[in-house]
């Protein structure tokens, strides 16, 4: 049995998305939008690999802003329930955090729900203090605020 493998994605291997075990991802990838994140290089998936089926991973983007240097913001990771209690968490956050220091990111940030303890530990234990604060949604659809 071939060792799971874990890293970060290139932009020319949009095709290891094609076979994603179930509930890695929220709902299942859309080509367009996944060849649409691959073609911005300030967009970031780490994967885990079980063989050719990714069972996990951990989506980010960079950014800068005129006043501050490079950070990461760490938008979800999901891991198949089959391969959950793995560890595959952790090392997702830590291909992610290890990229993101290659591109001289100096912080790396990620919300999660206050109830959602599981999420909450892997955070702590990839080195994060936890912060309150609140989230604002905005909706921008037809008939969201002018």
């Amino acid at each position: 049995m071939p060792a799971i493998t874990v890293r970060v994605l290139n932009a020319d291997e949009v095709p290891a998305l094609d076979n994603v075990a179930p509930e890695v991802f929220d709902g299942p990838v859309d080509p367009r939008w996944a060849a649409e994140f691959f073609a911005d290089p300030r967009h970031h998936l780490a994967v885990a690999l079980d063989g050719g089926t990714v069972v996990g991973m951990a989506s980010a983007v960079h950014y800068l802003h005129p006043d501050k240097p490079p950070e990461l913001f760490i938008n979800e990771v999901g891991v198949a329930p089959t391969h959950q209690g793995q560890g595959l968490g952790r090392q997702l956050m830590a291909a992610l955090l290890a990229h993101a220091r290659t591109l001289g990111c100096v912080a790396a940030w990620v919300l999660t729900e206050t109830d959602n303890a599981v999420a909450r530990r892997l955070y702590t234990s990839a080195g994060g203090l936890e912060a309150e604060c609140r989230i604002f949604v905005i909706p921008l659809t037809a008939d969201g605020p002018a």
